[in-house]
């Protein structure tokens, strides 16, 4: 089995000599492992220090990159592979490596919410049941998977719903599939696998992300395509509803690229045939928008944005959509 750290929280310590300069990422894959205890004797594992930086500073390259150097450890025979990284954006990378890995083998992501400077850190004991879950049979092919707070979580569903609290993670459509008792994971949940994307050999296009709020108007939307992006994902009041001096101007636009309608609420399915007034979710998908399914507007963006990657076709970017 093969760890990937990435950095972040989990990795964050003081820098020698420096005070109170807060911490940063240092910890190397080896070193976040010898602070583990109790790991699996069963499990061999390879300490890959694969980048060393905030979340918040990870690219789709990087991304693609990790994904590619999963496939070759399956490949060579690894069981399982984990990933530890900061926990700003485990929801998005987890989904992208969940829509890129094409193995039933699991794929864990893990982080902390408290450094290891700390009294308290919970970065051992997460790190420590990923381990315990990627080793698992029962987490063969569940795809992409996300493990804090003894919690085992799909990446599709998975949010960071608190700042600080070691209980951050939460799947709020669907909760967690399963959760660890005495080191052993029990999976009680089992989902669908997603349809694969192959992973881009070139530039991603941006994917804009604009969130609906009161009062808002036309004004973003209209620059969205001079601005340089291939794509929109618009967070919609409630169901996938907007103020209706959006409208003309989300019509315009999904003429011309993929602007899909997600809901700022966090959980639930898109309505698609409730509502009648203008900016209702009946309305835009007749003006061309198209719906996320249960995806949020973070994980519809990724997938917009792995689709266009792979020059996807407007027809076949509403048919993956309609997939989920």
């Amino acid at each position: 089995m093969a760890v990937f750290s990435l950095g972040g929280t989990i990795a964050s310590t003081n820098t020698p000599g420096v005070d109170g300069g807060g911490v940063t990422p240092r910890l190397a894959a080896k070193e976040l492992l010898a602070g583990v205890p109790g790991l699996p004797d069963s499990a061999e594992l390879e300490a890959v220090t694969f980048r060393q930086t905030a979340s918040g500073d990870l690219t789709f390259d990087d991304l693609t990159a990790l994904a590619a150097e999963i496939e070759t450890r399956f490949e060579a025979g690894a069981a399982g592979v984990v990933v530890v990284q900061g926990t700003d954006t485990i929801e998005e990378t987890s989904f992208a490596l969940d829509l890129l890995i094409d193995a039933p083998n699991p794929v864990v992501v893990t982080g902390a919410m408290r450094n290891p400077t700390l009294a308290s850190p919970d970065g051992p004991a997460n790190l420590r049941a990923a381990v315990q879950v990627a080793a698992s049979p029962e987490a063969r092919g569940l795809g992409s998977l996300v493990v804090l707070n003894d919690e085992i979580h799909a990446a599709r569903f998975v949010s960071k719903t608190h700042t600080s609290s070691p209980a951050a993670f939460r799947s709020m459509t669907a909760g967690p599939i399963g959760w660890l008792v005495e080191g052993r994971p029990r999976i009680v949940l089992r989902t669908t696998p997603l349809p694969g994307i192959p992973v881009p050999t070139g530039p991603i296009p941006p994917v804009a992300l604009l969130t609906m709020c009161l009062g808002e108007d036309e004004r973003l939307i209209e620059q969205v395509s001079a601005l340089g992006y291939a794509g929109l994902v618009v967070e919609s009041f409630g169901g996938g509803h907007v103020s209706a001096r959006t409208v003309s101007a989300l019509e315009r636009l999904a003429a011309t690229m993929p602007v899909v309608l997600a809901s700022r609420t966090g959980g639930g399915d898109m309505l698609q045939a409730t509502y009648g007034f203008p900016g209702s979710e009946r309305d835009l998908i007749a003006r061309g928008l198209i719906p996320a399914g249960y995806l949020d507007g973070l994980k519809a963006r990724i997938l917009l944005s792995l689709l266009l990657g792979n020059g996807t076709g407007i027809e076949q970017v509403r048919a993956a959509y309609a997939g989920v």
